[in-house]
């Protein structure tokens, strides 16, 4: 998983305008880093085009997703990422980034402010915090802690089942199950038997 960009933008009435952005392409040859970097620049400012105002939407192009989030007041956010990318992190991280800058930066220079003249540092910091969604996002860290459990249970499930017991057998002998649920598992197991093999 990988996030190469985060860019804010202005939406005007005359165009796109780029107020402030971030990259990491560190991971591209030294020769491609210059070329990378404006193909992300021109195609998030190509995508805040010829989106609406007030939309989320998320694009993918080759192995990349663009991330898009325009606001009501014309404030927009891309973060480009690798397909692997959890996509609700990117929105999550444009929804913060957003309002810091807004928090940060006046309105008033939002229509012809340029990269050289906004002062706003937080990109930086955001595209290298937010490189391992698992620990810069909580519910991305919940999220994982959970399949690793799934993982665990389903593997000592099995585990269980391996040391040559069947669960019919489990299922016979125990003195938990009532007559009835005996009843109902052997039902049922003959009745999802009909594809077995005989």
């Amino acid at each position: 998983m990988k996030l190469y960009s985060l860019s804010v933008f202005y939406k005007g009435a005359t165009g796109v305008n780029l107020l402030k952005a971030a990259y990491d392409v560190s991971s591209f040859s030294f020769f491609q880093r210059s070329s990378v970097q404006e193909f992300m620049t021109f195609t998030s400012q190509l995508i805040v085009d010829r989106s609406q105002i007030g939309s989320r939407a998320a694009v993918k192009e080759q192995d990349y997703l663009c991330h898009v989030c325009i606001r009501n007041d014309s404030l927009s956010g891309v973060a480009i990422a690798d397909s692997e990318y959890p996509s609700r992190v990117c929105f999550s991280l444009l929804d913060k980034v957003l309002d810091e800058f807004c928090r940060q930066v006046d309105s008033i220079e939002w229509p012809k402010g340029s990269p050289d003249v906004i002062r706003y540092n937080g990109l930086e910091a955001h595209l290298a915090h937010y490189q391992n969604p698992r620990e810069a996002d909580p519910m991305s860290k919940v999220q994982a802690e959970l399949d690793e459990t799934k993982v665990i249970l389903h593997n000592t499930m099995e585990s269980l089942l391996e040391r040559g017991e069947k669960l019919d057998d489990l299922v016979s002998k125990s003195e938990v199950l009532g007559t009835q649920s005996k009843a109902f598992y052997k039902t049922a197991r003959k009745q999802n038997s009909c594809c077995d093999i005989m």
